[in-house]
C-alpha cells in the first residue's frame, strides 16, 4: 500500500461474496451478516447487538486477522495498531432506525451505534487495539487519501501496522475493502 508498509493480507466482501487475498471464501445470495457471524464459529456475545456497520467490520476483520495458529498482530504492541477506515453512508442505517424511536421513548442500544466511529471501537475491543484511529467519510473509496493517513502513521506517528480501506453497508448493501499492513514487511 505505501512505500513504509506492504499489504500482508487484503479481504473483500460484496453482497454475494468474501474474497480473502483474491480467492472467494464464502459465497451466498444475499450474503448475511449473522449467517456469515455464525459460520465462523467466532465468540463474540456483542456482534448481536451491533448496527449493521460494526457487524461487517468486525466479520472482515475476523476473517482478514485470524491465521491458523491466532492473529497477525499477537506479537505486536496494541499501543501501536491503528485503523484508517473510509465509509460513504456511515452509520446512517441506525441513524434512521433511532430517529423513529425519539417519537416515543429514544433507545440507548441503538444511541450507541449513531457515530461511524464505533466500528472502530468494537474492533479495539474485540481485538485490544489501542492505536491511532481515523473514520473518514466519503461518497466513494478514496484509496489515495487512506495510503496518505497510513503513511503517515507508519513513518511519522510510532504506528507498526494498520487496519485500513473501506467499509460500507446500509440496508443490504455491503462493500468492505480491507488491508492489514505492517511497517517494514
Amino acid at each position: 500500500m505505501s512505500r513504509t508498509g506492504s499489504s500482508i493480507s487484503t479481504i473483500q466482501i460484496n453482497n454475494q461474496q468474501v474474497c480473502l487475498n483474491g480467492e472467494p471464501v464464502y459465497q451466498a445470495m444475499p450474503l448475511v451478516a449473522d449467517e456469515l457471524y455464525r459460520s465462523l464459529d467466532v465468540k463474540y456475545l456483542k456482534f448481536f447487538k451491533m448496527d449493521v456497520l460494526c457487524k461487517w467490520a468486525t466479520i472482515a476483520a475476523e476473517l482478514l486477522l485470524k491465521t491458523a495458529t491466532g492473529y497477525r498482530y499477537q506479537s505486536l504492541d496494541p499501543t501501536k495498531i491503528a485503523m484508517v477506515v473510509m465509509t460513504n453512508n456511515g452509520c446512517i442505517d441506525v441513524d434512521t432506525k433511532y430517529l423513529e424511536t425519539t417519537h416515543d421513548l429514544p433507545s440507548p442500544a441503538l444511541f450507541v451505534y449513531t457515530l461511524p466511529n464505533i466500528m472502530l471501537g468494537e474492533l479495539s475491543i474485540k481485538h485490544g487495539f489501542k492505536g491511532e484511529q481515523l473514520v473518514l467519510i466519503d461518497n466513494k473509496y478514496n484509496k489515495e487519501m487512506i495510503e496518505f493517513w497510513v503513511q503517515d502513521l507508519l513513518e511519522h506517528r510510532g504506528m507498526d501496522a494498520c487496519l485500513a480501506g473501506w467499509i460500507d453497508a446500509y440496508e443490504q448493501h455491503v462493500e468492505v475493502a480491507l488491508e492489514w499492513i505492517v511497517k517494514g514487511e
